[in-house]
């Protein structure tokens, strides 16, 4: 998707000379094409036509390289200059001095929250993290090695038939009382995807604890009375928990918003969300980052990796974004996280490979030409390594926080009342030909 960049920096009063003139070389005509906010409505190409049974033109952009999609007020990002800002607030001022469930608040309601506001908002979703026991039971349905994002996934959709008036989404205290549901939730049933995959019994929510702190009772609890979570660890989590809260139009929100527009119940479209999620490219980037890192093995090979990349074989994983052209500002927080996580569980042994890593390659003309810096994904999987989560459970990890995201890019696509969203598509298949019978082929 195209960056909200691009609408800040063309917002304004439109004037007569916001507008491109396109000459149409096959027929000598010009047409004039508004600018609104830095961009032209694609509809407006098709009035460039040859004739009258003209369809128009029409723009090709795969993976939305260069496409708006929607007008949104959550998440700004400028990605030339590393900036990252949920409804105008600096990612930074938030994850030093928010909570994550203020910062959830933030991008659900887009505006900060008084503390009498805050008090009531956490209350709602602590009395909601339990789920019916027959969740519980579908879950346990699972083979024993299932996948936890797979698990996932499909108890989120599995929540649909739990709620049935979750249907009914132009009813604004029924819409709200699911949002409340689906943040309260997740990390339950996250929670409860890693426990069977790990062969061990789920542990039900404590509703003592933060919402962080409650995650990490959930996963870690065993005999003891009462889980008392680390607080250093609880807050890491609860920043991490923030850093990947949204990030616009990405691919899981972008799912979020096609399905949404077709007006399926909020636990559909999270589903939908979760399993684009769920690939490699997505919410496996630090899984890939940790394989990355364990294949080079030792501080001594990292020269040889990085000159095996340049040469075209393989590739630096966790470096580089679509988006930012700069130093992810979240990659900044994360690494000062890294510290504070280590001070607790021990350094990471494939820490100094990273960090040699790092190093090189931005020392490195090549690397730094392409405008290649370290993403998120490159220091959080190896905190979440440090913390004792498995790979396999690094893409559930984003979807519990990016939930948040998900549902205020839902909710502001039903306030916009949106058309359902139907791509065009260019055929290129074959003309019109005759049916053969199976006996002349």
């Amino acid at each position: 998707m195209t960056t909200e960049t691009q609408q800040r920096d063309g917002a304004g009063a439109a004037t007569a000379t916001d507008t491109l003139t396109v000459t149409d070389n096959r027929t000598g005509k010009q047409y004039e094409i508004p600018i609104e906010d830095g961009t032209i409505r694609a509809t407006e190409l098709r009035k460039i036509k040859t004739d009258d049974d003209d369809f128009g033109l029409m723009s090709y952009d795969p993976a939305y390289m260069a496409t708006a999609s929607c007008r949104s007020a959550i998440t700004y990002i400028d990605g030339e200059k590393g900036i990252l800002e949920y409804r105008g607030y600096p990612i930074e001022q938030l994850a030093e001095q928010s909570s994550y469930l203020e910062v959830a608040y933030l991008l659900i309601h887009g505006e900060l929250p008084s503390q009498q506001q805050l008090g009531e908002w956490i209350h709602q979703i602590t009395i909601h993290t339990f789920v019916h026991e027959n969740v519980k039971e579908f879950m346990q349905g699972f083979r024993y090695d299932a996948h936890p994002m797979g698990m996932l996934l499909a108890s989120v959709g599995a929540l649909s038939t739990f709620y049935p008036e979750a249907s009914a989404i132009k009813d604004e205290e029924i819409r709200y009382i699911q949002v409340i549901r689906l943040l309260a939730k997740m990390p339950t049933l996250a929670a409860f995807s890693f426990r069977h995959n790990q062969g061990k019994p789920y542990v039900y929510p404590d509703n003592e604890l933060s919402y962080a702190g409650n995650f990490l009772s959930m996963i870690y609890k065993m005999t003891e009375i009462r889980y008392e979570p680390d607080p250093r660890l609880e807050h890491a989590l609860d920043v991490l928990f923030i850093l990947h809260a949204d990030h616009e139009q990405n691919c899981s929100t972008t799912a979020m918003r096609v399905v949404g527009s077709s007006h399926a119940d909020p636990y559909s479209c999270c589903a939908a969300a979760c399993a684009a999620l769920y690939g490699p490219r997505h919410g496996g980037a630090n899984e890939a980052v940790i394989r990355m890192l364990q294949e080079i093995e030792s501080m001594d090979n990292v020269p040889a990796f990085v000159e095996s990349v340049k040469a075209g074989h393989g590739r630096l994983q966790g470096f580089g974004h679509r988006i930012y052209k700069s130093y992810d500002p979240r990659a900044k927080i994360i690494k000062r996280t890294a510290d504070e996580v280590f001070a607790i569980t021990g350094k990471n042994p494939l820490l100094d490979i990273a960090l040699k890593l790092e190093e090189i390659a931005l020392a490195d003309e090549y690397f730094t030409s392409r405008r290649l810096y370290p993403n998120v994904d490159f220091y959080s999987g190896l905190i979440y390594q440090a913390m004792g989560f498995p790979l396999e459970m690094f893409p559930v990890l984003f979807a519990i926080p990016r939930t948040a995201g998900w549902l205020a890019h839902w909710q502001e696509l039903l306030d916009q009342d949106s058309k359902i969203v139907r791509p065009r598509q260019l055929f290129v298949g074959s003309e019109p030909r005759p049916y053969v019978p199976i006996g002349d082929r």
